[in-house]
């Protein structure tokens, strides 16, 4: 009687290999209307800041900027897919650890205009909230505002998911569109710059939208704090 044969015998497994992408390429494709196959796959990018994490949900296609040490195999057996598999929670969870974990946000897609404007540097403004909550993901914060030393409304702009330019608005006294306006005007025109809105923040959703911009993808980031020793492998 034949018997199947045992593990150690049997035909290896080839491993998986997901595919490499540029994720900053992909999001200026989105903007024109180009977006990745709605395959149900997931691809991998590299990250835009050291430390930083993060899975980004295009329509049927996820792309996991996870470090090296995660193999494509162990995302697979985590569940990581483009029907939704890369934001189910307790994926995050393992691949964070006790790292902390962003919000689930909309990402939303703009140009720049190379209007130019009236905002200023304004480094008294660096220390705030919005300022601290945009160098915690992005690299090369800057912080815009209005000349007068009174007006505390501010706009950032740095570099975001994929290295893409990426704004951020914080203003309680009427001026968000003025601010808008002028962090575009200070990037050349028709520059993709992205948006991280969270969608139940509904006024900043719709703020954003009626100034142009478009939802490509959905994006959540974390700072992963694994275990030393896991098994990332297979």
């Amino acid at each position: 009687m034949s018997r199947a044969p045992s593990p150690a015998t049997g035909p290896a497994r080839e491993p998986l290999h997901v595919p490499r992408v540029d994720l900053g390429a992909m999001l200026r494709d989105a903007a024109a209307g180009r977006f990745p196959e709605p395959d149900g796959g997931f691809s991998r990018a590299a990250s835009w800041k050291d430390g930083v994490e993060g899975a980004i949900a295009f329509t049927g296609h996820a792309v996991m900027v996870v470090g090296e040490e995660v193999s494509d195999g162990h995302l697979a057996g985590l569940g990581v897919h483009g029907f939704g598999g890369a934001h189910e929670p307790r994926t995050t969870l393992a691949l964070a650890g006790g790292g902390p974990i962003g919000v689930l946000d909309a990402l939303l897609v703009g140009h720049g205009t190379g209007a130019g404007g009236p905002l200023v540097p304004r480094s008294d403004l660096a220390l705030t909230d919005r300022a601290a909550h945009a160098g915690e993901w992005r690299t090369e914060v800057d912080v815009y505002g209005l000349p007068d030393p009174d007006v505390t409304s501010l706009a950032t702009l740095s570099r975001g998911i994929g290295g893409l330019p990426e704004v951020g608005i914080q203003a309680e006294d009427g001026y968000a569109a003025t601010l808008l306006e002028g962090v575009l005007g200070r990037l050349p025109r028709g520059e993709v710059v992205l948006a991280s809105v969270t969608p139940g923040n509904a006024r900043s959703l719709r703020f954003f939208l009626r100034r142009g911009f478009l939802p490509v993808a959905s994006e959540q980031l974390w700072k992963p704090r694994r275990e030393h020793g896991a098994d990332l492998g297979r």
